[in-house]
């Protein structure tokens, strides 16, 4: 039996009042603080008795009015029970009411074959390629997100999401020259270099939808929705729809269950929905992790009927329909599996492919030889090698011009699996502050010095700042110390510190902030401590995948198999009730 305690999960248990409830509701408050949206009655404990909750009179069936709902052996929160059903109920929604636009989507999709095929040319693969790596699930994607009102499309670093998105939206702009696009991520950062990422990508189109692409502003995902200061809702909702025939949502790994429920119902009927992200990666901070709920349906990814595998087929060889009945958001969930930065035979692709997959035996031989071409491993934390990566700070430095300065500084990173002890990010952020003040490369103390890079860690839309902007301090040309971001447009702004006052050290930053970006090298530091209950393949995967050419990571080799040996496992009721859209 729980012990009644001051802790938080105890007072809001003992706030019911009721005994034979408060195991139950300790355990899901419990839950909802390590991210999941119920409790798995399955794995509670041997003497807590989960067959007394239907007579419980705080406890409800689906539909009723109690702080608690029972289903499926699942005991929800009433609010989290009734996220979930939105997202169900909107799901089903969408499904619907593309069926009902199929055979005209169908027709334009044959009416613009020459366009899609320029789009999607056909390329010359690796024959050495595993065989789901040699097919272009990029045309499939974008034929999936034509014909569909909903589409995931997944995939790790360097499978060409993004790409894959502006040719699909290439194909959409011509088929619905009126149609109005919005752009969008969890994080500003996240959203404004998806925006910068499609209005870069050379595709060979007509001027006016070069000009589309060029007018595409982006937002974090409360912007879109019109944040409430001060409240948990929402200005557009199923009663005030976005004014968007498509939404596309980046990062969408990182959508916790309430903010996906709330984006789905304030998608307007008839309306597209394209979710992006690695279902691989870290899931969101607060709890839920959808993306990969939905992408572990079993089933679910890659998986065609035989109508739509015949519509990829006139444009590209290799796909087979499924046979018998498949999962009901079969073809509405698409995996890019080729990487066009990592191999999967060598480097950061073999490494993170064998954590993914927990392979043992790749594992122990990249760690007999202290890593590979790309990762670099050292189990004894030598200072020498931290030292020689913090060298490589001095180039942003001794950059005189802002922009390039901080073009420089985000070649690098430092990334930590936890903010406090010897190998998280305080300590390490003063660790490299010394060294560089030894060197004379710092001058200055506290939180306002030359050449500080911060990070913005809260929103500021009348600045359009926002969580995650990285900055640095340098005098403008009155010599007034400034913070110096990116504008977006290829040159930089300055503002005043003390108009930004949520502002932290960034010469090292979280495995969890750092999703969403991308460093040509990194060095990541693990706690010495074994029992870490964080550190498990999810984040060893994101932190190794940050970056694009070579990542150093401080492990003890049997905390990396360990890694690699525990994944996270999030409770939803998604898998059972997903049969009832």
């Amino acid at each position: 039996m729980i012990q009644t305690n001051n802790d938080v999960h105890g007072q809001f248990a003992g706030f019911f009042r009721d005994k034979a409830l408060y195991p139950f509701a300790y355990l899901v408050s419990k839950r909802l603080a390590d991210g999941h949206i119920c409790l798995d009655l399955d794995e509670v404990g041997a003497d807590i008795d989960p067959s007394i909750l239907p007579q419980l009179p705080m406890v409800a069936k689906p539909g009723g009015r109690q702080p608690f709902i029972l289903q499926h052996n699942r005991l929800y929160l009433e609010r989290y029970h009734r996220y979930e059903t939105k997202i169900l109920n909107r799901l089903s929604q969408f499904l619907h009411s593309e069926k009902n636009a199929a055979q005209q989507r169908i027709a334009a999709i044959q009416q613009h074959t020459d366009l899609i095929r320029k789009l999607f040319p056909m390329e010359t693969v690796d024959a050495g390629l595993p065989p789901e790596e040699k097919l272009n699930w990029q045309l499939a994607a974008a034929v999936c997100g034509t014909l569909n009102d909903f589409t995931i499309i997944t995939g790790g670093p360097g499978t060409g999401k993004t790409t894959t998105v502006a040719r699909l939206l290439a194909v959409l702009y011509t088929l619905e020259p009126e149609l109005k696009v919005a752009l969008a991520a969890p994080t500003g950062k996240a959203a404004l270099r998806m925006a910068e990422s499609l209005k870069n990508a050379k595709l060979d189109t007509s001027r006016e939808i070069t000009a589309k692409f060029d007018g595409l502003e982006p937002m974090t995902v409360h912007r879109l929705l019109r944040y409430v200061p001060d409240s948990p809702y929402f200005k557009h909702n199923a009663a005030n729809p976005l004014p968007y025939g498509l939404v596309i949502v980046d990062e969408a790994s990182m959508l916790d269950a309430a903010l996906f429920s709330k984006l789905l119902d304030a998608v307007a009927d008839g309306a597209r929905l394209i979710l992006l992200g690695d279902k691989d990666q870290l899931a969101s901070v607060e709890a839920g992790s959808l993306l990969g709920d939905l992408c572990r349906l079993p089933g679910v990814v890659n998986s065609f009927d035989q109508s739509r595998t015949e519509i990829i087929s006139n444009f590209t060889d290799g796909f087979q329909a499924e046979a018998g009945n498949l999962p009901v958001l079969a073809g509405h969930v698409v995996e890019l599996k080729r990487s066009r930065r990592f191999s999967s035979l060598a480097g950061i692709g073999l490494f993170s492919k064998a954590v993914l997959q927990n392979d043992r035996e790749v594992l122990e031989n990249i760690i007999g030889q202290f890593g590979n071409e790309q990762v670099v491993l050292d189990s004894s934390y030598a200072e020498e090698l931290f030292q020689s990566f913090v060298k490589g700070f001095e180039a942003y430095i001794n950059e005189s011009d802002p922009y390039t300065a901080l073009k420089k500084f985000n070649d690098i990173r430092i990334l930590c699996a936890v903010r406090n002890g010897e190998q998280g990010v305080d300590r390490v952020n003063r660790r490299v502050e010394d060294l560089l003040r030894k060197k004379g490369l710092l001058n200055g103390s506290g939180d306002v010095y030359l050449n500080r890079p911060v990070m913005v860690t809260g929103n500021y839309y009348e600045l359009g700042l926002f969580n995650g902007d990285v900055g640095i301090m340098r005098p403008d040309s009155t010599g007034v110390l400034k913070v110096w971001f990116e504008d977006g447009q290829g040159g930089v702004r300055d503002l005043l510190p003390a108009y930004i006052p949520y502002l932290a050290t960034v010469f090292a930053m979280t495995i969890h902030k750092s999703q969403g970006s991308e460093y040509d090298q990194v060095l990541i530091l693990f706690p010495k401590a074994a029992d870490e209950r964080i550190l498990t393949r999810e984040i060893l995967y994101t932190a190794v995948t940050r970056a694009r050419q070579k990542a150093y990571i401080q492990v003890n080799p049997e905390q990396l198999l360990t890694m690699a040996a525990t994944g996270v496992h999030r409770a939803s009721g998604i898998k059972e009730r997903i049969n009832e859209i």
